[in-house]
């Protein structure tokens, strides 16, 4: 009778011991789940793109960012409006006067928008600029367009092509998550660069399908006093 009632309670122990185990397990999946929606509402509050400056450029070159010719003033940042819905579009849809239209003017099924940076120091300077892509859901990357208007030209970047070569009319991205790097040399007191960046799901590419449907990407664009990410000499192209 004594060993029954042992063994019960050595059953009860271990039942209680369970569902203590148990409880701590899940209560860790539920904080991480929580955890994981603060850090994507984190990443993705501020829309799909922005713009960042090291603020070493201000303070020891006087380089700004802004996308208000009247409301020069110092920011570290710039956020683009965002668009909640992305449906495939061809690059012929997309208008020709994009460059016209300051901050944002995104359009139907695009981003848009245009900003400025002026050298006002009293040193001629340069700066580093990188457009990192910091998120992606569902792939939607594989069919994603960014061009890139800089003092009126511009330049179409997309992700590698399934068969292993550029997508037409495009640059490849440096890597998965460096869209591109260029080093403004020469940048002379008074010296103003405008640029429009333009995001969009190309239509045509061969990985827009229903696979990419719900996806989200988020990027932002930097401007820095150097470039330490990885060896400019491998990407000299990128450079001058």
């Amino acid at each position: 009778m004594n060993n029954e009632i042992e063994v019960s309670v050595s059953k009860l122990k271990r039942r209680k011991k369970f569902i203590k185990i148990t409880r701590i397990v899940l209560l860790l999946l539920l904080l991480l789940l929580v955890l994981s929606y603060v850090v994507m509402n984190f990443i993705y509050n501020n829309g799909n793109f922005s713009i960042t400056l090291d603020k070493n450029l201000y303070f020891e070159r006087g380089i700004i960012i802004y996308d208000d010719p009247d409301y020069k003033v110092f920011r570290t940042e710039l956020y683009a409006k965002p668009v909640d819905y992305f449906d495939n579009i061809s690059n012929k849809w997309l208008p020709d006067n994009l460059e016209n239209t300051n901050g944002s003017h995104n359009g139907e099924n695009y981003l848009a928008y245009t900003f400025y940076v002026e050298n006002t120091g009293t040193d001629t300077s340069d700066y580093w600029s990188e457009i990192i892509i910091d998120d992606v859901i569902k792939n939607v990357d594989e069919a994603v367009r960014i061009r890139v208007y800089k003092n009126g030209n511009y330049i179409t970047y997309a992700k590698i092509g399934i068969n292993g070569q550029a997508e037409k009319d495009t640059i490849p991205f440096v890597r998965d998550d460096l869209v591109s790097f260029e080093h403004r040399k020469d940048f002379a007191p008074g010296d103003i660069d405008k640029y429009t960046i333009v995001i969009w799901i190309e239509g045509h590419d061969l990985q827009c399908t229903d696979n990419i449907l719900g996806g989200e990407i988020k990027m932002h664009m930097e401007f820095n006093s150097e470039f330490v990410d990885i060896d400019p000499k491998k990407y000299e192209k990128n450079i001058d």
